[in-house]
């Protein structure tokens, strides 16, 4: 939860600076750095949109997302406007795409590749990237808050022996996983 938890609450609050009832986008709603992204905004009183596949629907739903786009069937570009603020932690085409779903003065903030300021600009939007603060024990104070009250609920999509990392690296490189991938490490 360190990582992914950290980076999720840096780009919500830290970066696009999401507050109770703005509406935000969720590219990626099911995986590592998105559910808990889900969980974060819902519980912060945005209004959760999230993408992800079919399979992942009714799991997105079930951590606060309060819509859910199934980027198999439906283009998410074609059903989501005017949002304040994108959390993009796809990359590549849904950057692309992203845009058009942004309100003027909204932020995207890229998590999985490098922001593109001069498409910002001819959005009227702005842009930023995932930054890592130097000190992270306050953002981990909150999160473990958090989760000891049951509000955000870490979930372990997978969980791979330390002999099979590269097993766990793959299922990780496909970017279709179900919150987070865990490498076990015996005693």
């Amino acid at each position: 939860m360190h990582v992914g938890g950290v980076t999720a609450w840096v780009a919500l609050f830290d970066m696009a600076g999401l507050a109770a009832g703005q509406r935000v986008l969720i590219q990626g709603g099911a995986g590592g750095v998105g559910s808990l992204a889900v969980q974060f905004a819902h519980w912060k009183g945005a209004h959760v949109i999230a993408t992800t596949s079919r399979d992942n629907v009714a799991y997105a739903q079930s951590i606060g997302a309060d819509e859910v786009v199934d980027y198999t069937g439906v283009k998410f570009e074609g059903v989501v406007h005017d949002v304040d603020a994108v959390i993009d932690t796809v990359g590549g085409e849904i950057t692309a795409r992203s845009w058009g779903t942004l309100k003027p003065g909204g932020i995207m903030v890229v998590v999985a590749g490098a922001p593109d300021a001069e498409a910002a600009a001819t959005h009227g939007v702005r842009v930023a990237n995932v930054r890592s603060p130097q000190v992270t024990t306050p953002v981990l104070d909150d999160l473990a808050l958090l989760v000891a009250s049951g509000q955000v609920v870490p979930h372990i999509g997978a969980t791979f022996p330390l002999e099979e990392a590269a097993q766990a690296q793959a299922a990780s490189e496909t970017g279709h996983g179900r919150g987070r991938i865990v490498l076990h490490v015996s005693s």
